[in-house]
């Protein structure tokens, strides 16, 4: 069974069927162990898991389309840019404000840290669900379409800068989309993205761009320990 919990409503058949899998004490586990994608029983999916649930939803040239994306907008079109600008949107929709992806992203293009960056949300994300277990007050349900919309603007931020969105990145981003939210009709992701292109055009989204904001002393002390770490260890 290919469990999708982050693409479909726990009403469905498939979301049913993962939770009842996930509450089974040996099934449960058993099941949590032979996948590598994560999600089982609505357990969080990290980054990793996300990226390798999407490749294996990949055909090639689906594939393509991230390469041809980084070819047109260099550095700042890496898939993994990508990816984690829709982890965010698939993930933290609802625990996460628009404004803070969006913070992040940008910040995420000039620091090149995705590794920090992810912690980091991670982080914000289990701080808001504990806020929300305490005061007993369940996530809001974001329509799919929704969340692509979060994704496209944060991909445009963080992967365009004020560039305008062309035609061949309108398709690119088209195929990438819809490798992550399969449940989206792929016309309906194409009116998001040329909606999206055309308020780029006309000057509507310059209120959008957030400025990435410093992080605090502790949050820049841990990355430098982080980035002494690598460090050491490719010099060893």
């Amino acid at each position: 069974m290919v469990v999708k919990s982050y693409m479909e409503d726990s009403t469905t058949f498939s979301g049913f069927v993962n939770k009842i899998i996930g509450a089974l004490p040996v099934v449960g586990l058993i099941a949590r162990i032979v996948t590598d994608t994560g999600g089982v029983g609505g357990d969080f999916i990290d980054f990793a898991e996300f990226r390798r649930r999407v490749g294996k939803n990949s055909s090639v040239n689906d594939s393509r389309a991230f390469i041809d994306f980084q070819d047109r907008r260099g550095k700042a079109g890496d898939p993994l840019y990508v990816l984690m600008c829709c982890w965010l949107a698939a993930l933290g929709a609802g625990l996460l404000k628009s404004e803070e992806i969006l913070e992040g992203v940008n910040r995420l293009r000039i620091s090149n840290d995705i590794e920090f960056e992810e912690e980091t949300f991670i982080a914000m994300m289990n701080e808001a669900r504990e806020k929300r277990a305490k005061l007993n007050v369940p996530t809001p349900t974001i329509p799919m379409e929704a969340r692509v919309e979060k994704a496209l603007d944060a991909i445009y931020v963080c992967c365009f800068g004020r560039d305008p969105i062309e035609e061949e990145d309108e398709r690119t981003l088209n195929i990438m989309l819809k490798v992550v939210f399969p449940s989206v009709k792929e016309s309906d992701i194409a009116n998001i993205i040329k909606e999206k292109a055309k308020r780029v055009a006309e000057g509507g989204e310059e209120d959008r761009y957030p400025e990435p904001k410093l992080l605090s002393k502790e949050a820049v002390q841990l990355q430098m320990k982080d980035l002494q770490f690598l460090q050491q260890n490719s010099d060893s």
